[in-house]
């Protein structure tokens, strides 16, 4: 409006954004079966390490958020019908104070079946889990499922630490590159390969806890073309 009424003889701000601002954001990209097989092997033998196998095993095979993961308390685990019961998630600030927050959507808040072997790791869990003193309780919610040396609930930053150990420790044994594996690189490749096993989108969408399907549907443009091919196959025999 400025430049039209002749107030300014150019627009400062006629430029795109994107040629300006760099791009420095890296794109998570799931693991294939074979580097998720070898990760959780590396992991399961390791003398260190194997401590996390289960909830490492239960991350890429839940597509739990991270956030939502470390929130389970045994009240949540319903063993009997191999349900996960999701409806909170557990923050630590910066100030260090444990909050327990709502789902990060509406539809985050859901029940996420498990199969046996995680119904196994849980009970493994529920288990071996350190038996302090006193119980810590974060805004009511008590018997969380790991804790740290302080016997307070591990948080999202301490299972970032040990998947970047992890990785730093195979690589240097195997002389191999693993990418980078983050808790949320499982979750990507939990749905990646329900979307790969040709799970209906809706189906997935309320497994992850997508607030929308396009977000999930993005999961498919991952789907190599060997994947495509057995789903033709498939369709067309």
């Amino acid at each position: 409006m400025a430049v039209d009424d002749d107030l300014i003889r150019k627009n400062p701000f006629e430029f795109q954004l994107a040629t300006v601002v760099v791009n420095d954001s890296v794109t998570r990209e799931a693991l294939t079966r074979k580097q998720e097989r070898a990760f959780l092997k590396f992991v399961k033998e390791d003398k260190h390490f194997s401590r996390y196998y289960e909830g490492i095993y239960i991350l890429f095979k839940t597509g739990l958020r991270i956030s939502e993961f470390v929130g389970l308390t045994i009240a949540d685990i319903d063993l009997k019908n191999g349900v996960i019961n999701v409806n909170h998630q557990l923050q630590r600030k910066r100030n260090m104070e444990y909050v327990i927050e709502e789902t990060k959507t509406e539809c985050g808040t859901r029940l996420v079946p498990m199969t046996d072997e995680v119904k196994k790791c849980f009970r493994k869990i529920i288990e071996n889990r350190k038996k302090p003193k006193t119980e810590p309780m974060i805004d009511g919610k008590v018997g969380f499922l790991y804790l740290d040396k302080n016997d307070m609930p591990m948080v999202a930053l301490h299972w970032e630490k040990y998947f970047q150990h992890i990785c730093e420790k195979y690589n240097k044994i195997y002389k191999a590159e693993m990418p980078k594996v983050t808790p949320h690189v499982c979750r990507h490749t939990f749905c990646s390969n329900m979307a790969k096993s040709g799970m209906n989108p809706k189906t997935l969408q309320k497994i992850m806890g997508h607030s929308d399907i396009g977000v999930t549907l993005n999961t498919y443009t991952h789907v190599g073309f060997e994947d495509i091919q057995k789903e033709m196959k498939k369709i067309c025999s």
